[in-house]
């Protein structure tokens, strides 16, 4: 029997235990990965269709499904909402019982359903026709009445759920949630919708607030700004740096105009260089040309600068390089910009 040189028996390496669990957590993401790349040769004329009758659309663009391909259809709904498609989510249950008054001829009513035989969205389809608005269909079934029905059918079927039962409503509606992202993606583009707008339907959330926030918001203006005038002492400029609190003073000229920043860093360095400041100027000590930002700038973009050049304070100044104020991180901490 052959042995290796050093006189050890070799061993297989053995492969690593993948659990149950691992396993089929691996297997359904493989097959809702499936589902929406299957979806990808479907996006053809028909889908061009429903983009362009949804952008003609003079009202509003109402979504509705039942079960699990409501859940989808209130997503679907929302997205459109916050990037710049109007719409809402109508229940198909409620609609037969009066709601369905929430519709009008300028509407476009997106129907979801995988087997596309829900009867309380095909009892819809006499009402929507009759008072002539859109009706564009999502299903699983290509040969199903709401697709026959609808102006226009997106077919978004899967091979088979990820329920080892195949019952259970996961790629199907995994591919429905994705195909609604696709459309609603597709319409921002056709809109050219900003991140403006978008900011404006979010004023409430942290992604609103670094849309929405200007420095002139956040910064401290007046009094609050520390200063001095170049023929000040730096006795003066200690003074004015301990009433601001803010760490630095700008340091202007008569007009008001930006000259420089002293800040506790200039200091220091004075201090490590053996300087006598008492018989120093302050126009000696200070930095001159310091970074500056204008009022009606993003407070983001303050955050930005601040990270990129290591600082922890900005002077905003107009057009004419004359002060309006000043902001540090704690201003952009308590403006919940940061």
């Amino acid at each position: 029997m052959n042995t290796p040189s050093n006189g050890t028996a070799s061993s297989p390496v053995a492969s690593p235990v993948i659990s149950p669990a691992i396993a089929a957590a691996r297997e359904v993401l493989a097959i809702e990965a499936r589902a929406i790349t299957d979806l990808i040769p479907r996006v053809d004329a028909s889908f061009e269709q429903a983009i362009q009758i949804i952008l003609q659309c003079r009202g509003r663009v109402v979504v509705s499904g039942i079960g699990k391909s409501g859940h989808i259809a209130r997503k679907i709904a929302s997205t459109l909402a916050s990037t710049g498609t109007p719409a809402f989510f109508l229940h198909p249950a409620e609609a037969s019982h009066g709601d369905l008054g929430m519709v009008t001829r300028d509407d476009v009513f997106v129907a979801l359903s995988n087997s596309g035989e829900s009867a309380e969205l095909l009892t819809l389809i006499p009402v929507l026709k009759r008072q002539g608005a859109k009706l564009l269909a999502l299903t699983g079934n290509a040969k199903s009445t709401l697709g026959h029905e609808a102006d226009v059918h997106l077919y978004a079927g899967t091979a088979q759920e990820a329920c080892p039962l195949n019952l259970a409503p996961t790629a199907s509606t995994t591919a429905a949630l994705a195909l609604g992202d696709a459309i609603a993606v597709a319409l921002m583009r056709a809109r050219g919708f900003t991140q403006d707008e978008f900011a404006l339907s979010h004023p409430g959330g942290t992604l609103g607030r670094r849309l929405l926030t200007l420095v002139r918001d956040v910064m401290r203006s007046g009094p609050d700004a520390p200063r001095i005038l170049t023929t000040a002492t730096l006795t003066d400029a200690l003074l004015e740096m301990s009433r601001g609190r803010m760490g630095m003073t700008a340091v202007v000229d008569g007009s008001q105009t930006v000259k420089g920043v002293f800040t506790d860093g200039d200091l220091r360095r004075a201090l490590e260089k053996g300087q006598d400041l008492r018989k120093m100027a302050i126009t000696e000590i200070m930095s001159p040309g310091p970074r500056t930002i204008g009022p009606e700038r993003l407070a983001a973009e303050a955050v930005e600068i601040m990270e990129r050049v290591k600082i922890n304070q900005l002077l905003v100044v107009d057009d004419g390089n004359k002060l309006l104020g000043a902001l540090n991180i704690h201003d952009l901490f308590r403006g919940k910009v940061v």
